[in-house]
Order: C-alpha cells, then sequence, then structure tokens
C-alpha cells in the first residue's frame, strides 16, 4: 500500500470518528439558524413596548425597558398559569429582569430553551440548599468592592446591576432589589489600594455587569487606573454582548482603545446566544483591538453535552472570541437545578481534544470554595512515569511511550 493509499484510509477513518457529531449538530438550536424566530419576536416585543427601530438599537432604551412583570412576558412566550404563579412567587425571593433583545432570542414555544432557563425564573429555585456566598469573597476583601484571591491581581465590583439576570449567578446575594452602582468615592478607594499595592499587575472590573456603569465614571474609573505605572493591563468583565449588545457601539469602542492593553470577557453559554446582533457587537469590539474571551457555566439542561459544548466553542471561533474557561457551576443558593457532576465536565473535555480545533478548547474550572482559587481539570493523559519515559495515551486512546 502506497503512502498515499495509508493516508486516503486514514482520511476516512477521520470522518467516521466525526460523523455523530455531524449527525447531531444539524439539531442544535444557534442564534444564526433562529434569525427568522428572532425577528418575529422582536417585531412583538416593538409593538408590546411601543418602541421603534432606533429604540431597539438604543441600550438605554433596552435596560429601561427591561421585562419584569410575568404578564408582560406572557405576550411573548407561552406561560402557563402555573409558570406565572410561580415566577409571582419566587419574585417575592430573587429579582428578575430580562432586555426585550433577550427575551427575543428566546423559543417561545420551548419550555427547555436554553435562553429561557438561564433568565426565566423556575420553582426549583425555591429548594433550599446553597450558600448565599460560597466563594467567601466577603473574606478577600481588604477593600470595600475589591475581591483579592490571587498575589497578582484582583476584581473590582462597579455595579450590582446587570442587562438580565442569570437564574445561576454567583452573587445573586448583591442584586437585591434595586441596582446600586459603587459610587466614585467607593470607586476611588479601590484606584487608591491598587495604586499603593505595586505587586498588582492586572485589574478585573466586574459586577453586576461592568458595562452597566455610565460612560463618564467607566472612562474615568479607566483613566485612573491607567495612570498607575505597575499596572500592566485591565479586563472589562461584561455578558452585554449575549444580553444586550446594543450596549457595544462604535463610541464606546473607541474610547475603550485608548486604554489598551484592554482585554473583555464575556459569558456565552449557548448556541443559541450567538445571534447576528451579538457578532455585530464582538466584530466592534475586535476591530478596537480588544482580545475577547468566554467564561462559560456548565449549566445541567442548558450545555452539559459534548456536542453543544463543541457547537458553542465552534460559534464562539466564528465571532472571533476565544473560549477560555469552562467554570463547574458553583454551591449558590437557589441554583441547585443546574448542578452538574465533575465527571460530565471531564467527558466534555474528552470530548473536545482532538475532535476540534486547539482554539476551540477551554479550561476546565472547578473554583474552590472559600476563595481558595481555580483549580484546573483535565482528562488524565498521562498514565505513568517509568524508567526515564512517560507513558501517555493520545485523544484517540492509543498508549505510547514517550522520553522524559
Amino acid at each position: 500500500m502506497s503512502n498515499r493509499d495509508v493516508s486516503i484510509h486514514r482520511a476516512e477513518e477521520l470522518k467516521s470518528r466525526i460523523q455523530d457529531y455531524l449527525d447531531y449538530e444539524q439539531s442544535i438550536p444557534t442564534g444564526f439558524r433562529n434569525k427568522d424566530m428572532i425577528k418575529d419576536n422582536k417585531k412583538k416585543l416593538l409593538q408590546l413596548l411601543g418602541g421603534t427601530e432606533e429604540d431597539w438599537n438604543d441600550w438605554r432604551w433596552q435596560l429601561k425597558n427591561r421585562i419584569s412583570d410575568v404578564d408582560q412576558l406572557a405576550k411573548v412566550i407561552n406561560l402557563t398559569d402555573e409558570e406565572k404563579e410561580n415566577i409571582r412567587l419566587i419574585s417575592e425571593k430573587y429579582r428578575w429582569a430580562i432586555s426585550p433583545y433577550y427575551v427575543s432570542i428566546m423559543e417561545p414555544h420551548n419550555p427547555d430553551c436554553a435562553v429561557r432557563k438561564q433568565s426565566v425564573p423556575s420553582i426549583v429555585e425555591m429548594v433550599e440548599g446553597g450558600e448565599a456566598d460560597p466563594m467567601g469573597e466577603e473574606f478577600t476583601s481588604p477593600v470595600e468592592n475589591i475581591t483579592r484571591r490571587y498575589p497578582d491581581r484582583l476584581i473590582i465590583k462597579v455595579t450590582n446591576q446587570c442587562a438580565m439576570y442569570c437564574r445561576h449567578c454567583q452573587r445573586r446575594r448583591s442584586i437585591g432589589q434595586q441596582d446600586l452602582a459603587t459610587s466614585k468615592e467607593e470607586l476611588q478607594a479601590c484606584v487608591d489600594y491598587v495604586r499603593d499595592n505595586p505587586e498588582v499587575r492586572d485589574v478585573l472590573l466586574t459586577g453586576g455587569d461592568a458595562l452597566m456603569i455610565k460612560d463618564d465614571i467607566l472612562f474615568w474609573l479607566l483613566r485612573e487606573l491607567r495612570q498607575i505605572p505597575h499596572l500592566e493591563i485591565i479586563r472589562i468583565g461584561t455578558r452585554t454582548p449575549v444580553t444586550m449588545p446594543q450596549r457595544i457601539t462604535k463610541e464606546l469602542c473607541d474610547e475603550l482603545s485608548k486604554y489598551h492593553p484592554l482585554y473583555l470577557n464575556t459569558h456565552f453559554n449557548s448556541p443559541s446566544e450567538i445571534t447576528e446582533e451579538a457578532a455585530q457587537a464582538t466584530d466592534l469590539l475586535t476591530r478596537a483591538g480588544i482580545p475577547l474571551g468566554n467564561q462559560a457555566v456548565l449549566l445541567k439542561g442548558i450545555n452539559n453535552h459534548p456536542y453543544i459544548m463543541k457547537k458553542l466553542n465552534q460559534e464562539l471561533l466564528r465571532i472571533r472570541v476565544k473560549p477560555y474557561y469552562i467554570f463547574h457551576p458553583k454551591e449558590v443558593m437557589g441554583t441547585g437545578h443546574f448542578k452538574v457532576k465533575i465527571e460530565e465536565g471531564l467527558e466534555i473535555m474528552e470530548n473536545l481534544r482532538g475532535f476540534t480545533s486547539g482554539m476551540a478548547i477551554p479550561t476546565y474550572i472547578v473554583n474552590a470554595p472559600k476563595g481558595k482559587g481555580k483549580t484546573p481539570l483535565l482528562p488524565q493523559y498521562l498514565l505513568d512515569i517509568e524508567d526515564g519515559r512517560a507513558k501517555l495515551r493520545n485523544w484517540e486512546n492509543e498508549v505510547f511511550y514517550y522520553p522524559n
């Protein structure tokens, strides 16, 4: 058999390894595939809210018109009387609000829609269990609104506000019933702390959602931080490209580009969230020179399937977002229905390595309780080290030895 014959045989073998995914992939909803549905939902929402196309593209209008009334929501998606009553009950304990845009990308007749499950309250949130602060942020806060878990980097929480309140949120304790931006005086104290600690080279602005604060405060904060000589990089944590992409304007991106090196991490969890409007937002950000990463959370009924997670990561690369982390869900009160086993996360990682491009493979992370930090998990590829060589296996489970 010639070398070419061997190569052709191997190519056919590789095709057979991916056929199961190709067959399943056709059934996975994506924002691009749902564009006609989204267009119909948008039309219905504009009529309901008395808005125009210009209003729809204004993030302030989106924020002002967040839906938090169950009867209003029921005019766009199908809700049973029992579901409506349950949502009213849950709202007495946990806040909810959804941007019109994010409502528009829901499948109206599908109670298992991944977008709906992340945003519309469910009665299972009332099941006891979990903690208000599983990350122990109150014990890692040397200054109000700062979380510091690592030697050279820290978080500044700039607001408790979001465009949409995720049902799996790790900081739902901070949401309350009122939007509260961190005051300028409190932010100044955070800036002073960074300035007084020269080992801090990396700051993440988060919340809530870091892009929910007013432009003048955001730009002032970025200017103040950028004047600190030892601060190398600034990161922004925001879900607005997912839940309210209208927030990402050319004017915003032009201003952000003044503070490089600046990075932005967002939070897509489902291929259904990757829409034409989300792609427009990420295009504006990347054209401004801002590298984009995605921090997904592994959620039962949303993305805890190897093929769905693969599709999510491949769709992210299409819109120039690098899959960065898959977080194992935290033990947050009211979120137990999203819990999965670590074995499920490892199976997903096993089905990514070798089966898709390396750029589509994030790091699977378990966040250690009480602020002990991120712990990466991988399937076991190193089997043994013996007699000056390592015993390894590859993505096809072939065992081989490598000199050590």
